[in-house]
């Protein structure tokens, strides 16, 4: 009776993998996946292939618009540009809103709710609306085509979401740990270094990827901000690829495809720390 049993209840608790949520999944997937498909094997097309009818494949693979992107365009002076800014904007994102975060968690401060429904208006706020004021604040100390113009800016955008959801995960975080560290003797420093951030790891990784996602994509300040080429960033370089009559659109692909991959190689990495901290506790109030 046992043995006739078991193998019903093997089938009851095998996974089905054909449901409604996996189908809606695997529809957003290729959703998603579609442009990214085309726009890398568009980037292995020659020029009249290009603009010939679209397959699957290319009928003649070529490596000649990644080697155009680096040889007859600054691409690597706009990938250099790029990974200066972003990098430097994000660390300073992590430090400065790791120490304001801590501090709208865990100090007895007043107006901590204002101050948080502040810093959601300020992140909210449209980046056109800034870019004039920037440009001549930029333009009187002197920082225009400059990395540090555009770290400062960058910093200033993201800090405030950065510390909403670093915000959150402190509140996640057991106070108790920290009640344990005093006790044991460790300073303020000490404990939030020793105690706190390991545990808020997938916090740091969830404000640093997005705070780096969002400086190595943003357009219109580097536009703004950068008018010289040996300052301009991957979004600007790549739109000004060409001339006023051609727009060379297999090259054009090419440094797209390669300006994706830190994205793609960064997120594949820190995935499961960014998705804990999205889960766990950026996302509590």
């Amino acid at each position: 009776m046992t043995e006739s049993h078991a193998p019903a209840r093997r089938r009851q608790h095998r996974p089905r993998l054909l449901t409604v949520s996996n189908l809606g999944a695997l529809l957003v997937a290729l959703f998603t996946a579609a442009p990214l498909y085309w726009l890398v094997v568009s980037s292995f097309r020659g020029p009249l292939e290009i603009g010939a009818a679209p397959t699957p494949l290319p009928r003649d693979p070529t490596t000649a618009n990644y080697t155009d992107a680096f040889a007859e365009y600054e691409f690597g002076t706009y990938l250099a540009n790029s990974a200066i800014v972003s990098v430097a904007s994000t660390a300073l994102v992590l430090c400065l809103g790791t120490l304001a975060a801590y501090a709208l968690a865990r100090l007895p401060l007043r107006g901590t709710t204002p101050v948080m429904t502040a810093l959601l208006m300020i992140s909210l706020f449209p980046t056109i609306a800034l870019a004039a004021p920037l440009y001549l604040l930029m333009r009187d100390i002197g920082w225009l085509n400059s990395h540090q113009g555009l770290i400062l800016a960058y910093t200033a955008f993201n800090l405030p979401f950065a510390v909403w959801i670093l915000r959150n995960y402190f509140l996640s975080i057991p106070r108790e740990m920290e009640e344990v560290a005093w006790m044991d003797g460790a300073s303020p420093i000490r404990t939030v270094v020793s105690v706190i951030l390991p545990q808020a790891r997938p916090g740091l990784f969830t404000a640093g990827v997005f705070t780096f996602v969002a400086c190595w994509t943003e357009f219109l300040l580097a536009l703004t901000l950068n008018t010289s080429d040996q300052y301009r960033t991957i979004a600007v370089g790549i739109a000004l690829f060409g001339s006023q009559y051609t727009v060379p659109y297999g090259t054009v692909f090419a440094a797209a495809t390669a300006a994706m991959l830190p994205i793609a190689l960064l997120v594949l990495v820190f995935r499961r720390a960014v998705v804990s901290g999205l889960t766990s506790g950026a996302v509590k109030g």
